[in-house]
């Protein structure tokens, strides 16, 4: 899989620390919300029905013109339809004709209150469930896209792989740094500078804490806010709510090997060789079937690619141009 230059930020840029730290920084907010700014004027809050009795939810907006495609967006993990990569890609998609929708899993945004149970990452049959409720509601018989970035371009992945099954007609999948092998990537964040684990942990143990004020007699437990370390809470969550063993779970939301090969959507895979939490090598491990297209930058860290403060980004751009190769 051969490194392109098709992305190269002004020389300041070209860290992928710094890539990835001014991703979440919010001085962009004013820019992206600006250009956001008819896409918000038409959104509309929406639950979803998952199947099983699980709601999820998401943003619609919508276009006079109901022949317009749809694109569905879904955040990483601790994000939401309100984080800064997807008001900015979702804002260019609208920009350029396509009705959007921004897609929360489970437990992301303010839904704790919807479902008793933890999110985590195999809960795949609900995404699934999710994203079919979107496309009966809203795909009016027109092509229908879908994107992810970092957990969210996993889960897109892995719904292209069952969509067929599930009655889901999909034009194309654009995935951004998608996490590949989950156990590497916990390694690759334990080995990176630290300010990436205290940002997960911080956002992960506020989402918990809303679980526990929201379901205190499920969610009584001092270990959940004393275990000091990503690796340890994520066993101990997985082993006591979710049921299974760690090394099941993180293979459970693997992409690498053959969990791939099946996919028979267009699907684009846009990974950074400088991402510090996706390790690059494990894109060699990727199943490719003729419909994978595999992109493997030089720069852009995990989900930056940033090379203009106020304007769409790389990211924001190859997908809304791969999307737009598959919508007739």
């Amino acid at each position: 899989m051969p490194v392109t230059d098709g992305f190269t930020p002004p020389r300041l840029l070209r860290s992928g620390h710094a890539q990835s730290l001014l991703a979440s920084l919010k001085f962009r907010a004013p820019w992206i919300r600006r250009r956001a700014a008819s896409m918000l004027a038409a959104e509309q809050y929406v639950e979803l029905d998952a199947g099983n009795d699980v709601r999820l939810t998401g943003w619609y907006s919508a276009h006079d013109n109901d022949d317009a495609p749809l694109a569905i967006l879904i955040h990483g993990w601790e994000g939401s339809a309100q984080s800064q990569y997807m008001l900015s890609t979702s804002s260019l998609l609208f920009k350029n004709g396509y009705r959007v929708f921004r897609f929360q899993l489970r437990d992301h945004g303010d839904s704790h209150h919807l479902n008793r149970e933890l999110f985590h990452s195999c809960r795949l049959d609900e995404a699934v469930g999710g994203v079919a409720d979107v496309v009966r509601r809203f795909g009016h018989d027109q092509p229908v896209m879908l994107g992810g970035y970092s957990l969210g371009g996993n889960f897109s992945l892995r719904i292209g792989v069952r969509a067929p099954a599930a009655g889901i007609n999909l034009a194309a999948i654009a995935a951004i740094c998608p996490v590949a092998n989950p156990a590497h990537t916990l390694r690759a964040m334990e080995e990176a500078l630290p300010v990436y684990e205290r940002y997960f942990m911080r956002k992960w143990r506020r989402s918990l804490r809303r679980k526990r004020d929201l379901f205190p007699n499920d969610y009584s437990d001092p270990l959940l806010f004393s275990i000091p370390d990503m690796r340890a809470l994520t066993a101990h969550l997985v082993e006591h709510y979710g049921y299974m063993r760690v090394e099941d779970y993180f293979d459970g939301y693997r992409i690498t090997g053959d969990r791939l090969a099946s996919l028979a959507i267009p699907s684009l895979v846009i990974a950074a060789a400088d991402d510090p939490i996706i390790p690059i090598k494990d894109f060699d491990d990727l199943a490719t079937p003729d419909c994978l297209t595999l992109v493997r930058t030089r720069h852009g860290g995990h989900c930056g690619y940033i090379d203009t403060w106020r304007e769409p980004t790389y990211a924001d751009r190859t997908i809304a141009e791969w999307f737009d190769q598959h919508r007739t």
